[in-house]
C-alpha cells in the first residue's frame, strides 16, 4: 500500500510549492467630479453610464508586486456629464512558485479579481456622496478577460509574423 505522504517515501522536499499573499489592499487614487452639479440634478434623462477598467502592475522587489486596477465611471444624462468617479484601487501581493506563465496569470486573474470588490465599494461611495442615486458596478469576469487578451495577442502576433 502506498503512503499518501510523498514526502514520507524520500520525495524531493526541496520542492517549491507555489504560493500567494495578499500584504495590503488600499486605495492609491480616487477622484469624483459633478461637472453640472446642482443643474444636473433636474436632468429627467435616462443616465448612460460608461465603464472603464485598467490594470498596471509594478515590480516592487523579487516576488512582491503592485497591482493597481483603475475604475473609471462616466455618467452623462442628455449629453451632459452628470458625474466622473475614478479609484485606483491597489494592492501589494508575494508571489513565488510560478512559473512566467502562471505568475501573468495570477496577476492578471487573481489580483484583480481580489481588489475589484473594494473599488465596487469605493466608487459605489463616491457616487452616494455626490448626491446621486447609489450605484453598483456588476461582478467582472477577470478570467474571462485575460484569456480574451491572450487570445488578442495571440491573433496579433500570427497577423505580425503572417505579413
Amino acid at each position: 500500500m502506498s503512503d499518501p505522504n510523498p514526502l514520507a517515501n524520500g520525495a524531493d522536499t526541496h520542492a517549491v510549492q507555489a504560493q500567494v499573499a495578499v500584504q495590503k489592499i488600499y486605495v492609491k487614487d480616487s477622484s469624483f467630479e459633478a461637472p453640472g452639479a446642482p443643474h444636473i440634478f433636474q436632468e429627467q434623462a435616462q443616465p448612460q453610464v460608461q465603464l472603464n477598467l485598467n490594470q498596471t502592475v509594478n515590480n516592487l522587489v523579487e516576488g512582491v508586486y503592485e497591482v493597481v486596477l483603475a475604475v473609471t465611471v462616466t455618467c452623462k444624462m442628455a449629453d451632459k456629464n452628470a458625474y466622473l468617479a475614478e479609484v485606483k484601487q491597489a494592492g501589494v501581493f508575494s508571489i513565488s512558485g510560478l512559473d512566467q506563465a502562471n505568475l501573468h496569470g495570477v496577476l492578471g486573474t487573481f489580483c484583480p479579481n481580489t481588489l475589484f470588490p473594494y473599488a465596487r465599494q469605493a466608487i459605489s461611495d463616491l457616487v452616494l456622496a455626490g448626491g446621486f442615486p447609489p450605484f453598483l458596478l456588476q461582478p467582472i469576469n477577470f478570467d474571462q478577460l485575460y484569456m480574451e487578451q491572450l487570445r488578442r495577442r495571440a491573433d496579433s502576433a500570427g497577423a505580425t509574423a503572417n505579413a
